[in-house]
C-alpha cells in the first residue's frame, strides 16, 4: 500500500479495499481504519469512530442508536452476520463482531456505509488506514 488516508467516497473505497487485501495477503492480526480526529466528527471530545478487520470479522464499537443502525445495515449484506455483541458494565456502548465472508470490495463497501450510516459521518470525512 502506498496511500494511507482518503477523503472522498471513491478514494475511501479504494483505500479500504487495498487495506483489506494487504491485511489478507500478510495474514496480519488486524487491519484498523480510523476517522481522522481533525475531521470534526466528534461531539464533546469523544473518540472518533474506528473499524477493524480481523480475518473475516469486522469489529466496531457502537452506542445503542448506532447498534440499531448497524443491525439494519447488516440486513442488507446477506453474507454478513452479527456474530457477537458485548456490552461490558463499565462501557457506555456495545462491541459488535460481524462475520464478513466476502471479497475485499464488498467488505470495503460495508465499511464505507458503516462510517456514513452507522456513525452518521458527512460525505467528506477523512479516514486513515492505521494498521494493516
Amino acid at each position: 500500500m502506498t496511500r494511507f488516508d482518503a477523503t472522498t467516497e471513491t478514494e475511501r473505497l479504494k483505500l479500504f479495499a487495498d487495506a483489506v487485501t494487504a491485511h489478507r495477503k500478510r495474514s496480519s492480526e488486524v487491519m484498523t481504519v480510523d476517522v481522522d480526529p481533525e475531521s470534526d466528527v466528534t461531539d464533546g471530545g469523544e473518540v472518533p469512530p474506528w473499524i477493524q478487520l480481523a480475518g473475516t470479522e469486522v469489529v466496531m464499537d457502537c452506542t445503542d442508536a448506532e447498534l440499531d443502525r448497524l443491525k439494519s445495515l447488516v440486513d442488507e449484506f446477506p453474507e454478513f452476520r452479527i456474530a457477537e455483541l458485548e456490552s461490558p458494565e463499565d462501557a457506555e456502548g456495545t462491541n459488535a463482531v460481524i462475520t464478513a465472508r466476502s471479497d475485499a470490495n464488498r467488505v470495503s463497501g460495508f465499511i464505507e456505509r458503516a462510517f456514513r450510516e452507522v456513525y452518521a459521518l458527512e460525505d467528506d470525512y477523512r479516514v486513515w488506514a492505521t494498521t494493516v
